[in-house]
C-alpha cells in the first residue's frame, strides 16, 4: 500500500472530520490503525478539529458536562480564595521538582570504578579463585554449556576476555571456587553492615 495523494486527502478530510484512526483505516482499506497514526503525525494533523463522527459527539457530551461542573468552582472562588489554592498544589506534588542523576555510563575498555563487593570478600575465596582461574578452560561465550562454570574473567571490550569453564557445582552456574566469591552466606553479610 502507497500513500497516494487522494488516499492523503480522503485522511486528511476523514480526520478533520473527527473520524477515529481505526475507522479511516477501514474506509482506505490495505492499511492499518497504526500506520494512520503515524501518517497523521508525520503530516502534522495531531490537532483535531470538531467535525463529524463518534469522536465528536464525546466531545459534544463532554463539552455540556464542563460547564456544570465549572459553575461551582467558579461560586467557591470569591467565598474563600484559598480554596482554590489546594487544588493546584496535588498536580505540583505529582511531578518530581527535579528529575533524578542517571549513573555515568562507562565505556567499553575504561577501567571499572572500585566496586564494594570487592572488599567484602574473604582473602581466603580470593586466593582459592585466582588458583582455580589457573586450572581454568577459558572458555568463550559459545562454548558454554548448563555443565561449564559461566564466571567472566576480564574485559569483554578486549580479546582477553574468558569464562572459567570448569565444572558447575550442582544447581549453580558456576564451579565451587566461583560460588564461593558469588553467594555468600546471609549471616556474613549481615554481620558486615553493622
Amino acid at each position: 500500500m502507497s500513500w497516494t495523494d487522494e488516499r492523503v486527502e480522503l485522511l486528511k478530510k476523514m480526520w478533520g472530520e473527527g473520524q477515529s484512526a481505526s475507522q479511516i483505516a477501514k474506509e482506505l482499506g490495505g492499511v492499518t490503525r497504526n500506520a494512520v497514526i503515524g501518517k497523521v503525525h508525520r503530516l502534522g494533523l495531531s490537532n483535531r478539529s470538531t467535525g463529524g463522527g463518534a469522536s465528536s459527539e464525546t466531545a459534544k457530551t463532554e463539552a455540556k458536562a464542563k460547564p456544570a461542573a465549572a459553575k461551582p468552582k467558579a461560586e467557591a472562588k470569591p467565598k474563600a480564595k484559598p480554596a482554590a489554592e489546594p487544588a493546584a498544589a496535588p498536580a505540583a506534588a505529582a511531578r518530581p521538582a527535579v528529575m533524578p542523576a542517571r549513573k555515568a555510563i562507562i565505556p567499553a575498555g575504561q577501567p571499572l570504578p572500585p566496586q564494594p563487593s570487592a572488599n567484602e570478600i574473604s582473602p581466603e575465596a580470593l586466593a582459592k579463585v585466582s588458583e582455580v582461574e589457573k586450572k581454568a578452560k577459558k572458555l568463550s561465550l559459545l562454548e558454554l554449556t548448563e555443565r561449564t562454570c559461566k564466571w567472566p574473567v576480564g574485559d569483554p571490550a578486549t580479546e582477553d576476555f574468558w569464562f572459567c569453564g570448569l565444572p558447575v557445582q550442582a544447581g549453580k552456574p558456576y564451579c565451587e571456587a566461583h560460588v564461593g566469591v558469588a553467594f555468600q552466606p546471609m549471616s556474613s553479610r549481615r554481620d558486615r553492615r553493622r
